[in-house]
């Protein structure tokens, strides 16, 4: 089975909101960043640039976690980051029930991600 297929499989394993929303932060990393590469490590879908893990999500039992390995170094203008705020590297945009996944925002974030990781 490849990553993609496994991302797949851990979505349809979410019959709730969570599944709901990470299908549409998939879609919105996909559409934004293409030159991202859809893998599957740790249990968990990732994408990643030449190897470098850009970005991750997983769902828990109340939450969706979008993870940026390198957010610590990106700017946050919204600020949309509210978890790994103690952390050196990692920033995380945590998503409860009835959060809005704000695109246009979000987006500019992924597209950080992606310069950042280009150049670094």
């Amino acid at each position: 089975m490849n990553p993609s297929q496994k991302i797949d499989e851990q979505i349809a394993s979410l019959a709730d909101w969570r599944g709901e929303l990470m299908t549409q932060i998939r879609e919105l990393v996909n559409n934004t960043a293409p030159e991202l590469s859809e893998d599957f490590k740790w249990g968990v879908g990732v994408w990643t640039l030449q190897g470098k893990v850009v970005c991750a999500f997983s769902a828990f039992k109340d939450h969706v976690k979008f993870n940026f390995f390198k957010g610590a170094f990106l700017t946050d203008q919204a600020p949309l980051f509210n978890g790994g705020l103690e952390s050196k590297e990692h920033r995380s945009l945590n998503y409860f029930a009835g959060d809005t996944l704000k695109k246009d925002q979000v987006a500019s974030v992924i597209v950080a991600a992606l310069a950042y990781a280009k150049n670094n």
